[in-house]
C-alpha cells in the first residue's frame, strides 16, 4: 500500500543567471517521515531546501504541503519550523526566551516553551545563557525553538557540521528520539553519508540539480541506480570488466564475479565494475592475482589495499589474513556493472 505523500516537490526548477541549480526535481514524502537530501557541494540540495522553506521562489514546478499548494506563499505563511547550520540563536537571550521566540503570544506560552525543551532533553534549562551551553546542548535549543511554534514541517541545513565526530553521533541519536517522539515530516541537508544514512528514513542523491536517485540507505548502498551513487556512497573500487551474462561479469583471464546491473546491458558488452571492500576476499585458488601494497588497522579487522592486473583494489578482511607484500587472490561475492562511458 503506498503512503500518501505530505510534502511533494512537483517538476520543480530553479535557474540562476550563472548556472541551473534545480532541474525537473520532483520528490515526495510520506507523514512523519524524514527526507536526507544528500550530494556533494553544488548539488542543489540548500537550493532545494530554501525553495521548501519559501526563501527562494522556483522559476517552475510547484510545492506542495498536506494538500495546499505553498509555491506563492511566504515563508511566515508556510508554517515551517527550520534548524540553520549556525544555529542561529540570540546570545543575549535566555533559553527560555529563544525557544519562545517564535511562539504567538497565546497563554500558555510558557508552558509550551517547557514542553518542548522537555522534548529534546533540556528540562530546566530556560534560565541558562546560550554561552553556557555545549555545542549539542545549542542544537537542541535550536531545534527546540524550530518545533515550538508547531510547524507543519522541519527543515534541517547540516545541523550537525559544527560538532565534533564522538559529540556528532550522539547528538544525531537524541534528534533522532526527538523527530521520532514529535512525528514531525522532515527535510535534512547534509553531504554526510553517515548522518544520512543514520537519520533518513528515505535518501535522494543530487548531483547537479538532478536527481540521481532515491531510496532507503540499504538500496543507495546495495542496489544503486548509476555509478555516480555506486561511487558517491559509500567505499567502492573500480575495475573494468565485459559483461558475459545478466548477473555476471569477467574481469580477467577466467576469472568471473557475480554483478548486479541496474540497467539492461547486451552480452559482451564493456562495463565498469564497481565492488565494495567488504564484499571482495581473499583466496589461494581463484581470483584476480595481486600484491599487498599497505595494511590500515580497523580494530579486529583491516583494509588491505592490493595491486592488481586490473587495478588497485581494497579489500576489507580480518587483520591477520595478510601482510604486505603477499601475493595472493581476490574474489568479489557481490558487484555492481554500470555502461563503460557511464560518469
Amino acid at each position: 500500500m503506498t503512503e500518501t505523500p505530505f510534502l511533494e516537490l512537483r517538476d520543480v526548477t530553479k535557474r540562476f543567471p550563472e548556472h541551473v541549480a534545480v532541474e525537473h526535481l520532483s520528490l515526495s514524502v510520506p507523514r512523519g517521515r524524514l527526507l536526507a537530501l544528500l550530494g556533494p557541494s553544488g548539488s542543489g540540495k540548500t537550493t532545494t531546501l530554501r525553495i521548501l522553506a519559501g526563501f527562494e521562489r522556483p522559476d517552475a514546478g510547484t510545492v506542495v504541503v498536506d494538500g495546499v499548494d505553498v509555491t506563492p506563499l511566504t515563508p511566515a505563511a508556510r508554517r515551517i519550523g527550520m534548524v540553520f547550520q549556525h544555529y542561529a540563536l540570540f546570545p543575549h537571550l535566555s533559553v527560555g526566551e529563544n525557544v519562545a521566540f517564535g511562539i504567538p503570544r497565546v497563554p500558555d506560552r510558557a508552558a509550551r516553551v517547557q514542553r518542548t525543551l522537555a522534548l529534546v532533553d533540556l528540562a530546566g534549562f530556560e534560565p541558562r545563557r546560550i554561552d553556557g551551553l555545549s555545542g549539542g546542548q545549542q542544537q537542541r535549543v535550536a531545534l527546540a525553538r524550530a518545533l515550538a511554534p508547531e510547524p507543519k514541517l522541519l527543515l534541517l541545513d547540516e545541523p550537525l557540521s559544527n560538532l565534533d565526530p564522538a559529540l556528532r553521533e550522539r547528538t544525531r541519536r537524541e534528534l533522532r528520539g526527538a523527530l521520532d517522539a514529535v512525528g514531525i515530516t522532515t527535510v535534512l541537508v547534509t553531504h554526510e553519508q553517515e548522518e544520512a544514512f543514520a537519520l533518513g528514513d528515505v535518501i535522494a542523491v543530487l548531483r547537479d540539480g538532478r536527481l540521481e536517485q532515491v531510496g532507503t540507505a540499504r538500496d543507495l548502498y546495495e542496489r544503486p541506480a548509476t555509478y555516480f551513487v555506486a561511487t558517491f556512497v559509500g567505499r567502492a573500487c573500480t575495475v573494468p570488466g565485459m559483461l558475459v551474462a545478466p548477473d555476471r561479469v569477467r574481469v580477467a583471464d577466467e576469472v568471473e564475479w557475480p554483478v548486479y546491473a541496474p540497467v539492461p546491458l547486451a552480452p559482451s558488452s564493456p562495463v565498469r565494475v564497481v565492488v565494495r571492500p567488504e564484499a571482495l576476499r581473499f583466496g589461494a585458488d581463484e581470483g584476480v592475482a595481486g600484491t599487498v601494497q599497505s595494511r590500515r588497522y580497523l580494530g579486529g579487522r583491516a583494509l588491505f589495499a592490493v595491486e592488481t592486473a586490473v587495478g588497485n583494489l581494497e579489500v576489507e578482511a580480518p587483520s591477520d589474513a595478510a601482510g604486505v607484500g603477499d601475493r595472493l587472490r581476490v574474489m568479489a561475492m557481490r558487484a555492481c556493472a554500470f555502461p563503460r562511458g557511464e560518469r
